[in-house]
């Protein structure tokens, strides 16, 4: 199987076209650019490249099960919301899609977007084609906000759970993400922007798959796991949120040098010698050039010194083109700094997972915390944490049903 992190640039690609119609006031709010889900037609590996492709018909049935053991059926809220062809949308309680309004406000300010939970027992729905995420609320309504854009079109103001002054930070919520086209259903359940509501998603179709189930008491473990660690522990909201570090960081609540010995015994182990990266592409070899890392291979490319926000969004520096180059060597270096593996592993990727987290304490402990409360050990943790498959991803070809869980608040 092609490791993912030659198709995650495609799904960066496509959150970020996301995030620039949705709008929010404060500038930390705005969606960071991560995990979304979409087929690359440029990697061979893909089936729609690959020409096994099934394409899948129509409109999805979607199930939604409330198995939180916390909140009643009448006390959880869905969201469907997302784009069509470079258009906001959302989806309705009748499974049909429908444009964002700017109309759509109601006396308070905000829309209501909510698609009521049934009574008892699952709650079957209808996912048309779109790219976007699966809201759920538990207790409260979420107040998405339509607003005109820099274009003048209507956009939505998404939740930022990390935003003290965001009208839904006071509010229980989570969310999964998906692409749902001709080419399959493609879908995950991120924590790149929090961790917050226990959920896994699955599928049906070419084979039976979940990702995101959290182990017996792994919800708890998490905020156990982070609040430990007095860098990360102002993380951690209550019993309402684990907030990612990067969104800390902005916020003024996680030190912005974090990484900065980290990413300097980085450049001082590389002056000396190579560090290996293989991608699809093949293999670049790579040393600290003055003050950049500068690698050849099938093709040359090189980076900055990386700051600590670099590292936490896999961003700035670290950003990675679909270029098919650069971009999967970013993807890889990123996740070596996240899981704090450069530097006992110079042959990058790291695949096994018992290496990871394991520079104490200059690593990314919210991410490697999230990853332990999980029943197979993926999640996303960080924008490139689907390298080597580590990753709460999930895809099928010839999708016959998708089923959101949120499963035991422990």
């Amino acid at each position: 199987m092609t490791p993912r992190h030659q198709r995650n640039v495609s799904r960066r690609k496509l959150i970020t076209a996301l995030a620039g119609a949705a709008v929010a006031v404060p500038a930390i709010a705005v969606i960071a650019p991560h995990a979304l889900a979409t087929v690359d037609s440029d990697d061979p590996a893909d089936s729609a490249g690959s020409g096994t492709k099934a394409a899948s018909a129509g409109a999805l049935p979607l199930t939604i099960v409330n198995n939180s053991g916390s909140f009643a059926n009448s006390s959880v809220f869905v969201y469907i919301v997302g784009n069509l062809d470079g258009k906001q949308v959302r989806v309705t309680p009748e499974g049909t899609l429908a444009p964002i309004s700017l109309s759509d406000n109601g006396a308070d300010g905000f829309t209501d977007y909510a698609i009521a939970l049934s009574g008892s027992g699952e709650t079957k729905l209808s996912l048309p084609y779109m790219s976007g995420r699966i809201y759920v609320a538990l207790g409260d309504r979420l107040k998405f906000k339509a607003v005109a854009d820099g274009n003048g079109n209507a956009a939505l103001q998404y939740p930022a759970g990390w935003v003290t002054s965001d009208p839904n930070y006071s509010v229980l919520h989570d969310c999964a993400e998906f692409t749902y086209n001709s080419s399959g259903m493609f879908c995950n359940t991120t924590m790149v922007d929090m961790f917050s509501v226990p959920m896994s998603i699955g599928l049906t179709g070419a084979k039976d798959q979940t990702t995101g189930t959290l182990r017996d008491g792994g919800r708890e473990r998490a905020f156990a796991a982070v609040s430990a660690i007095p860098e990360f522990a102002p993380l951690v909201v209550a019993d309402r949120r684990i907030i990612a570090p990067g969104h800390g960081l902005d916020a003024g609540i996680f030190a912005k040098d974090y990484f900065a010995p980290y990413i300097d015994e980085v450049w001082s182990t590389y002056t000396g010698k190579d560090l290996t990266v293989t991608t699809n592409a093949g293999a670049f070899t790579g040393r600290v050039r003055g003050d950049k890392f500068v690698f050849g291979g099938p093709a040359s490319v090189s980076f900055s010194r990386p700051t600590t926000r670099d590292v936490l969004f896999c961003d700035g520096n670290l950003a990675a083109p679909n270029d098919g180059t650069t971009g999967p060597v970013a993807a890889v270096l990123g996740a070596g700094f996240n899981r704090s593996t450069l530097i006992s592993n110079p042959s990058q990727p790291t695949t096994d997972p018992a290496a990871f987290y394991r520079s104490s304490p200059l690593t990314n402990h919210y991410s490697a915390a999230i990853h332990a409360a999980t029943q197979d050990g993926k999640a996303y943790g960080f924008a490139f944490d689907d390298v080597a498959d580590f990753a709460s991803y999930i895809q099928d070809t010839a999708p016959t049903g998708a089923r959101l869980t949120l499963t035991p608040f422990q």
